[in-house]
């Protein structure tokens, strides 16, 4: 596991940014306005909720011609409730202050023999800390486990390959098996191009991506950032990832995706030709990783395999 995290301490500050901007303006117009002030309290700490609202408008305009079953309104305001919370969990407290709450779990393989790892690799603007319900079940199951910090946070995808090598290598040296990767959004892709430089795709057990923008996904095209632009839809890095890699390698996938995904759409981009796709209707971005269902599943096929 990597000591720091630079997205912890930039997430650290935005918090405490944030959270006393939201206490100064409440505190600064209370005797004026009380209304005004507790307008202006909500507007500051929970604004980001607009941003989520206008994310599942576009995802319904732009998902029209898309295979994948269409939301409807009623889904989509489930989806974006249950977003709100898990955003405010997620970027708020687990990332910032949480991320090294549960250390990686590696007991030797003379302890636990041929007992398969797993890597977790997580998204865009994240950290290890976003895994924490997965590692506590996979802590209390005795499933040796290594989750790491993709960084820096906004360089090339190609950069991380290095990390998740490290992480492969270590789990595999634990276990004396080849592991399973779990990958939820950008570490989906970021697997691949893992795979796309190791080369032997047995030294993988199965990959299983979460939300991931395989093809790309429409907001691509927005971002500033290195790996966001990698990531555009039908952009020249997905396409060249995809040619590099062999279709009978997508075998060993299971890619889950949501036709509520509000960061990656449309969410058909989410699934790889030859892959087991499997569809949770409802489930919003973030949302998506922590489903009962794919928490229970994904977890059968680590056990299973």
């Amino acid at each position: 596991m990597r000591q720091g995290s630079k997205l912890a301490r930039l997430q650290q500050a935005g918090t405490v940014i944030i959270a006393a901007a939201g206490l100064w303006w409440c505190a600064a117009h209370w005797r004026d306005s009380r209304a005004a002030a507790l307008a202006g309290l909500i507007v500051i700490w929970f604004g980001y909720a607009l941003v989520l609202a206008l994310e599942f408008i576009v995802l319904w305009a732009v998902g029209r011609r898309d295979p994948a079953p269409r939301p409807g309104a009623i889904e989509l305001v489930r989806a974006w409730v249950a977003e709100c919370w898990l955003n405010a969990l997620v970027f708020a407290w687990r990332q910032p202050f949480r991320w090294r709450a549960i250390p990686d779990f590696l007991p030797s393989s003379a302890a636990q023999p041929s007992r398969r790892g797993v890597v977790l690799i997580h998204g865009f603007v994240c950290n290890r800390g976003f895994w924490l319900p997965w590692l506590q079940e996979l802590r209390m199951r005795g499933i040796p486990f290594a989750a790491i910090n993709l960084e820096p946070v906004f360089g090339s995808i190609d950069e991380y390959v290095p990390i998740i090598e490290d992480a492969v290598e270590r789990v595999t040296r634990a276990t004396g098996v080849a592991p399973v990767l779990v990958c939820h959004s950008m570490g989906g892709v970021a697997a691949r191009a893992w795979l796309r430089v190791a080369g032997d795709e047995h030294r993988v057990q199965h990959v299983i991506t979460i939300g991931a923008p395989h093809h790309g996904t429409w907001f691509g095209r927005f971002s500033h950032a290195v790996n966001g632009r990698q990531m555009s839809l039908g952009g020249q890095w997905v396409r060249a990832l995809t040619a590099a890699l062999p279709r009978s390698g997508n075998t060993r996938f299971t890619c889950w995706y949501s036709n509520c995904d509000n960061m990656v759409f449309p969410v058909s981009s989410a699934t790889l030709e030859g892959a087991d796709n499997r569809l949770v209707r409802g489930a919003a971005h973030v949302e998506l990783a922590f489903e009962p269902q794919v928490m229970a599943e994904s977890l059968a096929l680590v056990t299973a395999s």
